[in-house]
């Protein structure tokens, strides 16, 4: 009886210390610091490309506008897509993949992973990585998390996955009932740097109904800002940031 009572005092005792150890990968959500201190979570890339990336997707109103613009340019992009999306349009997942853009995952459903375990972490993970497999023939190998906070059973499932952490540098906040193409442009441009990775969202499914339509009218002219800034704009998987193999 001695011995289960201290067994369950030391086991109390180390919650808090675990705790700690699941949270602490959350200060990488602020982004001036972990472009210094972690630039490949950051997606910085070569100095002279941009990696343009989406999350939310894919979307059957919106994502094909995406689409179509990115092939008028000629740029590829990374989508990170979720699992419920996925499940909703196949197709979609598809087209994406056949257009060339590369796609990653971002969660099954777009929950934080701070309040998720070890386990419940690394099911939802590998149940969108393994559907976008079976869709595409393809296993994606990188992984943004929703709202751009990390776990540190996030961590280590991705690791068991094979997936690569990746967030970005600068974003349009385009995901605001108040999101204008203007306001996206600036707001992505004021913090562009040659290597950086930028974040729009292709699907208003976690943002204001509509939002995204300040993102597909900025894009243009965030495409103009890069070129005229001598960026090259494309995938991740072109940008120079290091990946876990696929298998």
């Amino acid at each position: 009886m001695i011995a289960a009572r201290r067994l369950r005092t030391a086991a109390l005792a180390t919650l808090p210390a675990l705790a700690a150890v699941h949270a602490a990968p959350a200060i990488s959500t602020f982004g001036p610091l972990r472009n210094r201190v972690l630039p490949r979570l950051s997606g910085l890339g070569r100095p002279d490309h941009v990696a343009l990336t989406f999350d939310d997707g894919p979307d059957f109103l919106s994502t094909p506008l995406f689409l179509k613009l990115l092939a008028q340019r000629e740029t590829l992009a990374t989508f990170f897509l979720l699992g419920t999306q996925v499940h909703r349009s196949p197709g979609l997942v598809r087209d994406i993949a056949a257009a060339g853009h590369e796609i990653g995952i971002h969660g099954w459903r777009h929950r934080p992973l701070l309040l998720r375990g070890p386990r419940a972490t690394y099911d939802d993970l590998a149940r969108v990585r393994d559907t976008v497999a079976t869709i595409t023939a393809r296993r994606p190998t990188l992984f943004r998390p929703p709202y751009g906070v990390m776990s540190g059973a996030a961590h280590v499932a991705a690791r068991r996955l094979g997936l690569t952490p990746v967030l970005w540098t600068c974003w349009g906040e385009d995901w605001t009932a108040r999101a204008t193409p203007a306001s996206v442009h600036l707001t992505v441009t004021r913090d562009l740097t040659g290597g950086g990775t930028i974040l729009l969202h292709d699907s208003d499914c976690t943002s204001a109904p509509g939002a995204w339509r300040s993102a597909l009218g900025a894009l243009p002219r965030i495409l103009d800002t890069c070129e005229q800034r001598g960026f090259r704009v494309g995938r991740l998987s072109d940008h120079g940031v290091p990946v876990a193999s696929r298998s």
